[in-house]
């Protein structure tokens, strides 16, 4: 082979070589964006003091800066025997299966709104104290919580 027939030979190899690293660095970029994996965190949980003896409500928001959904689907707490999720449409809540935590987005458990329901409470539940709570999801791994919980009037704001 000549030297000028080694050099593009060379050059082609270079060429290539970088080429094919270029393509995995693209692919390893595409995979960060819009298909990770979700990365779930809550903030402002609490239970109001419940007026009567056998059941409360639960509220907090859930946040996926992930690139994926995931689904709250249930709920165990060390003070219920149930815990149901709900939604409330047109003013009437009911029980669903699981709540949607979007990607890049929340799932707001509020007054009014979604919540927890903590059924056939084991205790009192007081102001003051908290109560553990743990969240299990379609995806990721379950978020156990100590849950403060707050006069009956609190909102969370």
């Amino acid at each position: 082979m000549s030297r000028r027939g080694l050099r593009a030979a060379v050059a082609a190899g270079v060429l290539a070589a970088s080429l094919a690293l270029t393509a995995c660095g693209t692919e390893e970029d595409d995979s960060d964006d819009s298909g990770s994996a979700p990365e779930l965190a809550t903030s402002g949980a609490f239970v109001p003091e419940p007026v009567s003896g056998d059941m409360a409500a639960g509220f907090l928001t859930i946040s996926n800066t992930g690139g994926t959904d995931d689904t709250l689907v249930s709920v165990t707490s060390d003070v219920a025997g149930t815990v149901e999720i709900h939604e409330t449409v047109d003013n009437a809540m009911r029980q669903v299966d699981g709540l949607t935590v979007p990607a890049g987005g929340e799932a707001r458990l509020t007054r009014g709104g979604d919540h927890l329901m903590l059924l056939d409470l084991s205790r009192e539940l007081v102001e003051g104290e908290t109560v553990g709570i743990e969240l299990h999801f379609e995806t990721s791994d379950p978020i156990a919580l100590d849950v403060p919980v707050e006069a009956t009037t609190h909102t969370g704001e």
